[in-house]
């Protein structure tokens, strides 16, 4: 070996020890992820883990479901680090005095649909019967459901309809099937099937065109301040998922989790949840302010939240973090 090949191998050691040791010198962040909801929406957290993203920036993340009602109560007991919920959720904690803010949006419209029970043959059969909605009068089931029915013309107290708290999606669909409601609001992968049953659609709200923020990426400002660079490696790291599910050579591998995740088990059935994935993947990664407005002004119109109305959207939603991974403000 001559002297020149020595010192070249002596330097690449060198090169490859320092760079190991300042990686070590870098701890990795740790946070507890609760995604608040069972749908295709909540790809981009799959495929995160999945695919290493959250390891490509040095962060271990467990994410888990927690239904969005509790993952927000989780969070501000400070037991969970980030959580993927709706707005509602955000602005009933700010409104208590809470320090909850929305970082990143992750579903920028509402997909719902309002299936109802094979019984149900006109808008008017709903008089008097039970609709599902989520753990909470609070949560984004319960908005869309009240905005479904009047866009029926249907009232729930006028005519008597009682918004029974059911549980996630799947849990929801169950009991339309059991008989135990009659009618409730679920993501279109989960509806496919019971609609191939005969279980009819009374509104498709993703043709009604609301401006409407219906999830996103949210956090304490504490957490903000005292972790900043767990908050940015989490932001990083989904933003690398969400291209990776938008590059078509990854249609596989994306068709592939979605079915897992969501127990999905005809092929077809799960090419199409990642079709209308694709299609609604939000041009921006941050929340869009208006759509966060509409929900706060629906909470208030419709008494879910009265003191929404004292609350101001910036308190809500923050575009400083989004902004610096990419994103746009609307």
């Amino acid at each position: 070996m001559t002297r020149k090949t020595i010192c070249i191998a002596t330097a690449l050691f060198i090169f490859g020890l320092s760079g190991r040791l300042a990686w070590a010198a870098e701890p990795v962040s740790k946070a507890l992820f609760a995604y608040g909801a069972i749908n295709a929406y909540m790809t981009s957290t799959w495929i995160a883990k999945e695919q290493g993203f959250f390891r490509k920036h040095n962060v271990e993340v467990q994410p888990v479901f927690i239904i969005a009602t509790q993952a927000a109560q989780a969070m501000l007991a400070g037991e969970v680090q980030v959580g993927l919920i709706g707005p509602t959720h955000v602005v009933n904690a700010v409104a208590a005095g809470g320090d909850m803010v929305m970082i990143m949006g992750n579903q920028n419209k509402v997909r719902y649909q309002l299936i109802a029970h094979p019984s149900i043959k006109r808008a008017e059969d709903l008089k008097g019967k039970n609709v599902g909605i989520g753990a909470s009068m609070a949560g984004l089931a319960t908005l869309a459901a009240i905005m479904s029915l009047e866009h029926l013309g249907l009232n729930p107290r006028r005519d008597n309809i009682t918004l029974l708290p059911t549980g996630p999606e799947p849990s929801r669909l169950a009991a339309v099937k059991a008989g135990t409601t009659q009618a409730t609001v679920i993501a279109p992968e989960i509806s496919q099937a019971a609609i191939a049953e005969g279980f009819p659609v009374l509104v498709d709200m993703a043709k009604l065109n609301i401006p409407f923020q219906a999830s996103g990426l949210a956090v304490l400002r504490k957490t903000l301040r005292s972790e900043p660079l767990m908050i940015d490696r989490v932001g990083r790291a989904t933003v690398d998922a969400i291209r990776f599910i938008a590059t078509p050579t990854n249609k596989n591998v994306v068709v592939q989790s979605i079915m897992k995740n969501l127990k999905i088990s005809e092929r077809e059935r799960g090419e199409s949840a990642y079709a209308d994935l694709v299609e609604d993947l939000p041009r921006s990664i941050c929340p869009t302010v208006p759509g966060v407005r509409s929900i706060m002004k629906l909470m208030v119109d419709l008494n879910i939240n009265p003191k929404a109305a004292q609350v101001k959207v910036e308190d809500v939603v923050d575009l400083t973090l989004c902004k610096r991974w990419g994103g746009e403000a609307s």
